[in-house]
């Protein structure tokens, strides 16, 4: 099964980051109010970027790295 790492962008001009199997589903949920908390309250406006890989495991230490990362450097992840 293929996860994904994904970057939103929030009506405030913040970034969040999560993982899914399932993108299309759970930028809907983010945007239903339905996904995580923090996107409750600032509801995405566009998915900025997404990665795919081959596990749940791996994208979830994507995942952590990108989020130790500042916010200059966020959007580059992706590119590497």
């Amino acid at each position: 099964m293929t996860w994904f790492l994904y970057l939103l962008e929030c009506n405030n001009g913040a970034y969040y980051a999560g993982i899914t199997n399932n993108l299309e589903s759970r930028f809907a949920a983010h945007v239903t109010g339905k996904g995580a908390r923090y996107t409750r309250a600032n509801p995405p406006i566009k998915i900025v970027a997404s990665k795919s890989y081959q596990d749940r495991s791996s994208a979830s230490v994507a995942e952590a790295q990108l989020k130790s990362l500042p916010r200059h450097k966020k959007l580059q992840y992706f590119d590497e």
